[in-house]
């Protein structure tokens, strides 16, 4: 006989228990397993880069390195930190040019975060004159722009090629971005900012004291959606950037990664169709494998300082409604 039919309505409630134990018993497993999926999708490629860049070019070319490591050497990390290529200076240009994209992210960051902050903060202010005519242009800058020929020719007037400066202004400020910043700054409430114009606080001061402490989740995530953009890009210093001496300067890690793998495809075609042997072209992948890590590490490094944030930046809508 079942539990219900021995125990009456008690027995009755704990088979109904059972059951939903069961059900999210099985629930739990499914979510588990789509996140164990979901968590291999993204490790997996970083382990097979990792992999690749500590093999040997033999292996690596007859594509028989996939999860580890085969003919394990590291000469590809010590060529990056410390030998061949080196410039006039006798300053590797691998490590040169990782220190100055850090610099320039970190730069980059700080001015577009401060440039976010002064244009979203007015506009929350309803007594503002032009503030829709202001809302308006630059919205209209979202959908529409000039395009890269005449954004090139504007910073060849401007004197600007060839400098780092072609890297930090014409990106220093999206709207998009800006757009999120004032919604959070909207739903800090009203009476906040009174209260602190009434105690005879500026508007500078109310943006420092009382906006800029609670909006701490929104400036996490916008700096670090500025600091993966810069990161990543390499197209403006391929554009901007045509004098040797300057690329030798202001190359960013991600166009040196890009010239290594233009370097390695050609060299790659041109054993094929010579049918000589492909070790030259092997190890330019080695090294280009290895200059993914140093290329990556860093943002995977400090993305978890920012996690928290993230977080608080969720919930603190479901805290407030």
């Amino acid at each position: 006989m079942s539990i219900a039919n021995t125990a009456g309505p008690h027995g009755k409630k704990l088979h109904d228990g059972m059951i939903k134990s069961r059900r999210t018993r099985r629930g739990d497993l499914i979510i588990a397993a789509i996140c164990l999926v979901m968590i291999l999708v993204c490790l997996l490629p970083m382990v097979h880069v990792l992999a690749s860049s500590l093999s040997s070019s033999e292996y690596l070319m007859r594509n028989e390195v996939f999860l580890w490591p085969k003919g394990w050497n590291t000469d590809a990390y010590h060529h990056v930190l410390f030998e061949k290529e080196k410039d006039d200076e006798g300053v590797n240009k691998y490590v040169r040019s990782l220190g100055f994209t850090a610099i320039l992210t970190i730069g980059c960051t700080l001015l577009s975060i401060t440039l976010t902050i002064c244009a979203a903060y007015p506009l929350i202010y309803s007594n503002l004159k032009g503030g829709k005519i202001i809302n308006l242009f630059m919205l209209l800058t979202m959908y529409f722009s000039a395009g890269t020929i005449p954004n090139y020719l504007l910073l060849n007037s401007l004197n600007m090629l060839n400098t780092p400066w072609a890297l930090v202004i014409p990106g220093c400020i999206s709207v998009f971005n800006v757009i999120i910043m004032r919604s959070f700054l909207y739903s800090v409430p009203d009476s906040l900012r009174e209260a602190a114009e009434i105690d005879g606080a500026g508007p500078l001061r109310v943006l420092v004291r009382v906006y800029l402490p609670l909006s701490l989740p929104v400036i996490a995530t916008l700096s670090l959606f500025y600091a993966v953009g810069r990161w990543n890009g390499f197209s403006d210093a391929l554009m901007y950037l045509t004098k040797e001496e300057a690329k030798k300067k202001y190359s960013p890690i991600q166009l040196l990664l890009y010239n290594l793998i233009t370097v390695a495809t050609q060299k790659a075609e041109q054993a094929t169709q010579e049918g000589s042997s492909a070790t030259s072209a092997g190890v330019s992948k080695t090294i280009q494998m290895a200059t993914v890590m140093f290329a990556t590490v860093p943002i995977l490094v400090v993305y978890p300082w920012l996690q928290r944030y993230f977080v608080t930046g969720v919930t603190i809508g479901a805290v407030k409604g």
